[in-house]
């Protein structure tokens, strides 16, 4: 009894508290879920108008308005949304009826006939993608993909390779494979023709052959258009071949470990204190204090500046605690493919990678790390194309001063050049330059000793890995070539001095200076008289 009387008391609370929190509840409902976006604010009237249930009866249902115009918009949306959603459904599904996923064709192991199905479609549908048949709407000039020509005997190119030659017979094994394979296709087509049979063909040679054209896509395959004799006078006749391209297969996916790899960068060096200076500081910020996992190996010839250039090496070991360095002294005549091999062969610790290095190079802690992963013992060796300045006070001389070194080494043609006719600067590992025989020691002084080195890589089972890198410079230093060197030696050293200087257009620039004054005294005095 006395539980249901105190029940019946606190009912009446209890229902006057919900009352409370239903009101409190529909009054944040409408704040939260007024449409933002009008900066107009409804009075609330006030509580002692006359109008208080009108007004409040006014604003629900204005709200409601709002809420119902909202919801509207809302559901349009969303069927918009839906229509899209299909339409793009509808057009992917025909893209991939048309193209078969290349996943498809080599991950379906089970059906090797619908793999290879699969793999011919995608093979014929190239040629729809590639410029054959029609053209295809260009942004500018520079997306043209030319065209390169043939004959029998050379090849004319744009892009003209280390060679530098416009016209020349293919050097590239690949290349003359690849146009021998072209022209024996076509000559077999004009002798076999589709569909006639029984009719009665001369007999076409390679000596019927006038010129081909071809170009690729690098997406796409390559496409071969070649021109033979006719019949007639005025007559010709044309092949068009195209080899399409196959779909990206992955070959491997492995994690990469390069926390203990250590480098060990050897320098030949005989004088040149100023420029070890230099190097020094470049190999303190990024060597030491930014990469860590480093060896420095001096080999130097002779004994002028001998001891500033130890100085050097010293002060930098104190102040930036670096012990990791051996300083080799040779009495005799500079050679640096002496002055590398001794530096490779010295070291007596665990199978370590090898950084051929010069004193004007500059290099990132980036590129470190590209000289680890660009090396692999009896795999890999890696040959860098660094990027070589111009001499900055031709590049900066209409400037009030030099930029700063950093400042300077920016990769554009007005700055310098890939220099893919070098190949000093190199990393492997020690075990492979031991077991390829190291330098050729008979070679002397400058030039030479490099080349020999990459034809011995080229001509073992390894694979040279050759490319650009951002990360590695040439600093530009006025270059002497000795009367001792040899004819061929000398005029190597003379070609890369005058690649060295500027661009061929800032050359251009000198040689014409007089004449290019002499318009603009002309300019002047124009303008004075009118």
């Amino acid at each position: 009894m006395m539980v249901r009387r105190g029940f019946i008391l606190f009912l009446p609370r209890l229902v006057g508290l919900l009352v409370v929190a239903c009101c409190s509840v529909s009054i944040v409902y409408m704040l939260a879920c007024t449409p933002k976006g009008d900066n107009q604010q409804l009075a609330l009237p006030r509580v002692h108008s006359p109008t208080v249930k009108e007004g409040y009866e006014a604003i629900l249902q204005e709200r409601e308005e709002q809420h119902r115009n909202y919801i509207i918009s809302l559901k349009k949306q969303i069927a918009q949304l839906k229509a899209e959603l299909q339409g793009r459904s509808e057009q992917l599904k025909n893209v991939q009826d048309r193209y078969p996923d290349p996943l498809d064709i080599r991950l379906d192991h089970s059906n090797p006939e619908k793999a290879q199905a699969n793999l011919l479609a995608f093979l014929r549908s190239q040629i729809d993608k590639a410029e054959v048949h029609s053209g295809v709407k260009l942004s500018t000039e520079y997306a043209v993909v030319p065209f390169e020509s043939f004959t029998l005997q050379k090849v004319y190119q744009l892009e003209t390779g280390l060679t530098r030659h416009p016209e020349e017979k293919p050097v590239r094994k690949d290349k003359r494979d690849e146009l021998i394979e072209v022209i024996e296709l076509a000559i077999g087509s004009l002798n076999n023709p589709e569909g006639d049979g029984n009719a009665k063909h001369r007999v076409h040679t390679a000596s019927d052959f006038i010129e081909g054209i071809y170009r690729t896509e690098k997406d796409k395959g390559t496409l071969y258009e070649l021109t033979f004799k006719g019949d007639v006078k005025h007559q010709f006749k044309k092949i068009v071949l195209f080899r399409p391209f196959g779909p990206v297969m992955k070959v491997k996916n492995e994690n990469v470990n390069i926390a203990d790899t250590l480098i060990n960068v050897i320098v030949p060096l005989a004088k040149r204190a100023s420029k070890f200076r230099q190097f020094m500081q470049n190999f303190r910020e990024m060597g030491i204090q930014q990469d860590g996992r480093i060896h420095l190996t001096v080999v130097y010839f002779g004994k002028e500046q001998m001891n500033e250039v130890k100085s050097i090496l010293e002060n930098t070991s104190k102040s930036a605690n670096f012990k990791n360095f051996t300083f080799i002294q040779l009495n005799e005549e500079f050679s640096r493919g002496k002055g590398l091999d001794v530096g490779a062969r010295f070291w007596k610790g665990s199978n370590v990678v090898l950084f051929f290095c010069d004193v004007d190079i500059y290099f990132t802690a980036e590129f470190l790390n590209s000289c680890r992963l660009n090396t692999q013992p009896g795999k890999k060796v890696f040959y860098p194309v660094l990027f070589s300045q111009y001499n900055p006070s031709i590049i900066y001389g209409h400037h009030d001063s030099i930029p700063s070194l950093e400042q300077q080494l920016v990769i554009k043609k007005e700055t310098g050049f890939w220099r893919d006719f070098g190949f000093g600067m190199t990393c492997q590992y020690r075990s492979d330059f031991i077991n390829i025989g190291g330098f050729d020691l008979d070679i002397k002084g400058w030039g030479g000793e490099d080349v020999h080195l990459y034809r011995k890589y080229l001509h073992s089972n390894l694979i040279v890995i050759r490319t650009p890198v951002r990360g590695l410079f040439h600093l530009w230093h006025e270059k002497q070539c000795p009367d001792e060197l040899t004819p061929e030696q000398y005029k190597m050293c003379m070609q890369s001095k005058a690649m060295n200087e500027a661009s061929h257009g800032q050359l251009g620039m000198l040689v014409f200076k007089q004449e290019i004054e002499t318009h603009l005294h002309r300019q002047k005095l124009n303008s004075k008289k009118t």
